[in-house]
């Protein structure tokens, strides 16, 4: 029997398409409730300040970034939502005075222009040029990570792919979309030989960097954290970093402010990962089957899932 169509776009996978009753039960839990999903494999943590909140997610760079030597070079894949960590890791390496020679960075995705090739940074919401503003371009030049080592994702994905062999990828930071992403890995269309169920865990992983069209959701999200509400300048197809990179990253960590995800949203997928609720049409509880996963919470952002009108 066909699961039920979703809410929000009928043409999609998404969380809506869910039993009625995984998705009741998150909305349920506390926050001693979310302390409490932590299992190995999977530990949730909570930060008391913003602050506290992106110095951590900030210190993940540094840590990564000192284990690097020229023999075992060692690289960390970093998120565009959220940004505030940014600054921060420049600061730091200026300030440990942390050479990058053998660091390396991946960003996990950017747009793709109605040409059909990666925007340039002149575009308003290009990544890389984030990534560069907030970051790398703040580094000490004595210090800077080469060129060479900064991997961005273009169109042609082949050389993003090959960068990721030789190198370790410590740690694959994330945010998650409303649509419960990570990266753009979104739920796919509801059609063909996925009219009728999403792709099962095993076929949705075997998927690496590549092309992707935007759930709906996702685009509307992006108008909205970042466009002002333009959602016409929010391009409809972006490249991904696939789970096939995800998957080897040693530790996979994921930052919820509470500034992009909703309260329910931050609480279904803890759910699904700690009890192993694999669903495609949620990409971010796949990893309930990676081996080291981490969800960092800022307490004042998880809010709550009672009814309350505004």
């Amino acid at each position: 029997m066909p699961r039920k169509l979703s809410h929000i776009a009928p043409d999609w996978w998404d969380y809506t398409t869910l039993d009625d009753e995984i998705v009741n039960d998150a909305a349920r839990l506390t926050e001693k409730d979310m302390a409490q999903l932590s299992r190995p494999g999977f530990a949730v943590k909570f930060y008391d300040t913003l602050e506290d909140f992106y110095l951590a997610e900030a210190l993940e760079y540094i840590a990564a970034w000192r284990r690097a030597t020229p023999d075992n070079p060692v690289g960390i894949c970093g998120p565009i939502g959220p940004t505030e960590q940014l600054p921060l890791v420049a600061r730091l390496v200026n300030e440990l005075g942390l050479s990058l020679a053998n660091a390396h960075f991946w960003g996990m995705d950017e747009w793709l222009g109605a040409d059909g090739r990666e925007v340039s940074m002149a575009h308003p919401l290009s990544f890389e040029k984030a990534d560069r503003e907030l970051c790398f371009n703040r580094i000490e030049p004595s210090l800077a990570m080469p060129e060479a080592n900064l991997h961005f994702p273009r169109a042609d994905v082949s050389e993003y792919v090959k960068s990721w062999d030789g190198v370790c990828c410590a740690v694959m930071q994330g945010g998650q979309g409303d649509i419960k992403h990570w990266a753009f890995n979104d739920p796919l269309r509801r059609e063909g030989a996925h009219a009728d169920a999403p792709p099962s865990p095993e076929e949705y992983r075997q998927l690496g960097t590549r092309i992707v069209e935007l759930h709906p959701v996702t685009l509307a999200q992006n108008a909205r954290t970042s466009g002002g509400g333009n959602i016409t300048m929010v391009p409809a197809k972006a490249i991904t970093v696939g789970p096939v990179e995800t998957w080897k990253a040693q530790k996979v960590s994921i930052w919820h402010a509470g500034t992009h995800d909703n309260p329910l949203g931050q609480r279904l997928t803890a759910l699904m990962i700690s009890k192993g609720l694999a669903d495609s049409a949620v990409p971010m509880s796949l990893l309930a089957d990676h081996p080291n996963v981490q969800f960092n919470y800022f307490r004042g952002g998880l809010g709550s899932c009672e009814v309350e009108m505004h």
